[in-house]
């Protein structure tokens, strides 16, 4: 699983303009990538892990502060663009696969107490932020 992790004061997707997810306040934006070899054990520990990673002002998470959490399923993270000029996806899970590991990390967030709003699996979806710092990092595993 691959999860680029951004630092926002606020964040909204929409879809076919409807916003589907909207966050006015400090918290964090995931983009989050499955491939073929993720499992549900893997994407509850990425869960639980950026749950409790100290990224927010002060070193605080969002365990820490209760900051609010979208979730943005992006298969274009595992786009290889190594050969030619066009990406390849074949590293990226197909969507029957990781429409259930995506569901399982938001599941995972939500157990642990976050406040998680999602965009569409699938969807063509305009994602809008305002980055804080800005500060982002990427997280695999």
């Amino acid at each position: 699983m691959r999860v680029v992790a951004t630092r926002v004061t606020s964040a909204s997707v929409t879809v076919d303009s409807t916003v589907v997810a909207d966050i006015r306040e400090p918290g964090l934006l995931l983009l989050v990538g499955a491939t073929r070899s993720d499992t549900v054990k893997g994407a509850r520990a990425m869960a639980a892990k950026l749950y409790q990673l100290r990224i927010l002002r002060d070193e605080q998470s969002c365990a820490t502060t209760g900051a609010p959490i979208i979730v943005v399923s992006q298969f274009t993270l595992y786009g290889r663009t190594d050969k030619g000029r066009r990406p390849s996806w074949s590293d990226a899970a197909p969507g029957a696969v990781a429409e259930p590991l995506i569901d399982e990390f938001v599941a995972e967030l939500r157990s642990l107490g976050a406040r998680v709003e999602t965009g569409v699996f699938g969807a063509h979806m305009t994602v809008a932020s305002v980055n804080d710092g800005p500060f982002t990092v990427l997280l695999e595993g």
